[in-house]
């Protein structure tokens, strides 16, 4: 393993940490087939596709990668990044090759809307007056309407580090009138980091903070994505901050021209600490996601958080706590939001743990009110099938009950691979 592979493809957690200052079953899957669809080569192809998949209606894959691509320059030896689609007939083609300059590079997660446009943000570069190299961008790729044309890059808001944020790096949300909404890590009024909403405007768009975090209870740096429920408020998570300093699950209240900030919950290690993932609702409006670190048996939790009379609590037992075996260091548990199937199965990525130490995806199942766990795979970390799923890098389902995801390293070239699961 390369440890200046690790240490890149772990850069943006360090940064943003610096920046920010009941027992179930178990059981091994059968008759699961694992397949790697693509061996990332650290070329125009990219290498460590951290920003996890999304999938169009044709079955056509679409990521980031946060290394290869161009290299040289502005890029240096690790590259600046790619944006990449791999067809339904195992083709993978760049979409589009980062620069490192005021296009950003190290991309993180992407969108695909209805209108087959991709957005995304990277997580630096951009420029604009940000010490370094930039603080990171928003982005959209449009799809070409002719066959032998090239996809178009525009960039839609170059974080400045000031009060609108710098750092961003989950997943974007968009609502019906297009409006894209994420977070910042860092930066913000208090530099804690902030929510933030880009709306078109006059041809171009604008960026309106939502929230600044402010390193107390409300918490700090958050790392994913936020999502709507349908009354329109907005849910995350911090990594850090809250009550305990291990991190907060929030809602943001639209109020007039304002939104108000509620802290659902602040973890405090027994039930897990630093969700680097966003929350899930489910049908019954309950939450769920992951707390990567700590919880009862070491290696993080899948929390769900349910709400009576107003007032949300955390249940107990929680539906999964990891566990590290005997003498290990703690292992990183799960990270990424999780995935929820038609019938409330949640599905996810551990980065550390499992049978050999690099990672597995795994699979949660309720039934008569508790969870059963069970390993889908377990990484072995070589050149057959890769290892390490990022923390930041989310597993998606097909109609089919097939499972998507990526590994940030590992593989023939040990830049990372795309894998299928199919039950």
């Amino acid at each position: 393993m390369k440890t200046t592979t690790r240490n890149l493809a772990r850069g943006r957690l360090c940064v943003a940490l610096a920046l920010v200052a009941g027992l179930c079953l178990t059981s091994m899957a059968q008759g699961q087939t694992y397949t790697v669809l693509h061996n990332f080569s650290h070329g125009p192809d990219g290498g460590l596709p951290e920003g996890g998949l999304t999938m169009d209606a044709e079955g056509n894959l679409y990521g980031t990668a946060v290394a290869g691509g161009r290299t040289g320059g502005n890029c240096g030896p690790y590259g600046c990044g790619t944006v990449f689609k791999l067809s339904s007939s195992l083709v993978l083609t760049p979409i589009y090759l980062f620069q490192g300059g005021t296009d950003g590079s190290a991309p993180g997660p992407a969108i695909l809307r209805p209108n087959g446009t991709l957005y995304g943000v990277t997580t630096i570069g951009g420029g604009n007056g940000c010490t370094g190299s930039g603080c990171g961008t928003v982005f959209s790729l449009t799809p070409p309407d002719c066959t032998s044309c090239v996809w178009k890059e525009t960039v839609l808001y170059r974080f400045t580090g000031g009060i609108d944020g710098s750092g961003p790096g989950g997943s974007l949300t968009s609502d019906a009138s297009g409006n894209l909404y994420g977070t910042t890590g860092a930066g913000g009024a208090h530099g804690y980091g902030v929510v933030y909403e880009l709306s078109p405007f006059g041809g171009g768009w604008t960026e309106s903070v939502l929230y600044s975090f402010t390193g107390g209870d409300d918490g700090r740096g958050p790392q994913a994505g936020v999502i709507f429920d349908q009354a329109g408020n907005l849910y995350g998570t911090t990594i850090l901050g809250g009550s305990y300093s291990d991190g907060t699950v929030f809602r943001l209240t639209p109020s007039g021209s304002a939104w108000s900030e509620t802290t659902l919950h602040s973890f405090q290690g027994s039930d897990g600490a630093n969700p680097y993932g966003g929350v899930i609702l489910d049908q019954s409006g309950n939450f769920y996601g992951p707390a990567a670190f700590v919880g009862p048996h070491g290696a993080g939790t899948v929390y769900e958080l349910t709400q009576a009379g107003g007032a949300w609590s955390l249940t107990v037992p929680l539906p999964y706590a990891f566990s590290i075996s005997p003498g290990q260091m703690p292992g990183e548990g799960p990270g990424p939001t999780l995935a929820m199937d038609a019938a409330g199965n949640l599905y996810g990525t551990t980065y550390s743990i499992g049978l050999h130490d690099f990672g597995t995806v795994f699979k949660l199942t309720r039934s008569n009110g508790s969870w059963t766990e069970t390993d889908l795979y377990d990484f072995t970390g070589g050149s057959g099938d890769g290892g390490y799923p990022s923390p930041y890098a989310n597993v998606i389902l097909d109609s089919r009950g097939n499972v998507y995801g990526t590994a940030e390293e590992g593989g023939t070239y040990d830049w990372g691979v795309i894998f299928k699961i199919t039950p």
